[in-house]
């Protein structure tokens, strides 16, 4: 009977345990499904929240009241405040691509002068007025987006030339910058004129082919065409085409132009996008430029217009005369970080470096005179130090022969009145030591 007693009691305890096991189990898995579901309803809502802000940076937005920052690709003072009242664009704007490697710009050769000929960024324009320095057929008004900083001429008149008003000295080397959103219909084609115009004019000039020669540069969805033209009664077009990395339908694209005598490149997106030799006829120097949407829909927005002279002799500068003054740092509006867009100008850095392995360096950032003094002043430290690290990181630099500096404003090389002579101002400089 005892021990009868004895199996039943071991019996009962055996199915209480498993009972408490199979209880104790259904928690746990209960529990572990309910965190997956949780966690799978978190990283879902992740996911709503990156769709919702990508949405919303593909608005245009308005601000009557922003102010211009220091900022053009190589700017330097606070932030512009913008609103949110600006009317949507026809077609949604795309938010910028994500940074690029410098890596990836190896083919961007192209190093701009020491000396700016040439800067617009409309910053001396009220929001919602046409350029005072230019004329047109059309239409247009100076407004500010949420893509970038700063001002943007609006060119919104379908069919329409867009002239600057003055003249500007060409050398027979030069570098053209622009940035440029295009918008409407960018099949057809929207052009970018230099020409010499003999007389100077400051009137509208709607010509097909102004001046006594120039060169046309076409640029569409497709790619890009050059036309160098010569009005004489005898002149061919010298033409020539690309498919290689054309501009991006509403969305920011910097524009490069390097014309070296009757040669013509065109750089985009990391690359040289046209190259053409003979594409240019000999003769009087350029003057003057001009877009065009003659015979397109295309509305772009334009900003940041840049003409410097071609590349200097970077050996001789640093070398011999112990400076070189570089507008071929780029920066984003109020960041230290080095743009890709560098690339050619640090590479011929580093490559006389590594020719003068005794040689040491300062580099020294500075600014125009915009936004809070103290913050244009670490702005410049910090980029200075980024270049440094480029150039140590990136081209095999010993980083203990290079020193940094920053100067902010402190140091202009022109009065900081107009926006040409802010550019001038807003450089890099690299001291031998």
């Amino acid at each position: 009977m005892k021990t009868f007693n004895l199996l039943l009691s071991v019996f009962v305890l055996f199915i209480t345990a498993s009972l408490f096991a199979q209880f104790d189990l259904k928690e746990k898995l209960k529990e572990k499904a309910a965190n997956k579901a949780e966690t799978h309803v978190d990283e879902e809502i992740d996911k709503g929240l990156d769709k919702v802000e990508e949405g919303v940076g593909n608005l245009f937005k308005s601000n009557d009241t922003d102010e211009k920052t220091d900022e053009d690709n190589n700017d330097n003072s606070s932030d512009s405040n913008q609103s949110d009242n600006t009317p949507e664009l026809k077609d949604s704007i795309s938010t910028s691509p994500a940074s690029v490697s410098l890596k990836s710009f190896t083919k961007y050769d192209f190093i701009p002068g020491d000396k700016v000929l040439y800067f617009e960024d409309f910053s001396q324009d009220g929001i919602g007025d046409f350029p005072a320095l230019w004329t047109t057929d059309g239409g247009g008004e100076v407004k500010t987006i949420n893509l970038a900083a700063g001002n943007w001429f609006h060119m919104n008149k379908e069919g329409s030339f867009y002239c600057y008003t003055k003249t500007i000295d060409f050398p027979q080397n030069f570098i053209v910058e622009f940035d440029f959103i295009p918008e409407g219909d960018f099949q057809g084609e929207f052009e970018f004129h230099i020409y010499a115009d003999e007389n100077k004019s400051e009137s509208i000039n709607s010509d097909l082919y102004p001046g006594t020669r120039g060169i046309q540069i076409y640029m569409n969805e497709g790619g890009w065409s050059t036309k160098g033209y010569e009005n004489t009664k005898d002149a061919q077009w010298l033409e020539s085409h690309s498919t290689t990395n054309p501009a991006e339908h509403n969305n920011i694209n910097h524009i490069i132009v390097w014309v070296q005598n009757n040669r013509i490149r065109i750089y985009h997106k990391g690359a040289k996008a046209l190259d053409a030799p003979t594409a240019i006829y000999s003769g009087d120097k350029f003057n003057k430029i001009r877009f065009s949407s003659y015979n397109s829909q295309c509305t772009p927005y334009v900003s940041s217009i840049k003409v410097t002279t071609a590349a200097p002799d970077t050996r001789s500068k640093l070398i011999t005369e112990g400076k070189l003054v570089s507008y071929g740092i780029y920066f984003d509006v109020n960041k230290d970080e080095v743009k890709p867009e560098s690339f050619g100008t640090l590479s011929d850095i580093a490559k006389v470096l590594k020719e003068n392995p005794s040689v040491k360096i300062k580099i020294i950032g500075h600014t125009d005179s915009d936004g809070d003094d103290s913050k244009n002043l670490d702005l410049s430290k910090r980029r200075a130090a980024s270049v440094k690290n480029v150039l140590s990181g990136e081209f095999g630099i010993d980083a203990n022969r290079i020193k940094t500096d920053g100067m902010g404003e402190t140091v202009p090389i022109a009065p900081n009145t107009t926006s040409e002579n802010k550019a001038k101002n807003r450089r890099v400089e690299f001291i031998k030591l």
